[in-house]
């Protein structure tokens, strides 16, 4: 998945419904409001609630610093 990909425009937080982003660099989706991340694996985003994982707080300003 890249910055670029229209299916980031649809993609949404599976607990809050918000946008995601995509970190440069990371092969994760962000969603900075509740400081989860959800793995891409093979191209394909995990999505089940499950599946986010909280990060730290030095984390959350990398994947901050770093979203498209």
């Amino acid at each position: 998945m890249n910055a670029d990909d229209p299916l980031l425009l649809i993609l949404a937080c599976p607990l809050d419904k918000g946008p995601l982003t995509l970190p440069a660099g990371h092969e994760v989706l962000y969603n900075p409001r509740l400081r989860l991340r959800y793995p891409i694996v093979d191209g394909i985003p995990q999505l089940l609630p499950s599946s986010g994982c909280r990060v730290s707080s030095e984390e959350h300003e990398r994947y901050r610093g770093e979203a498209t």
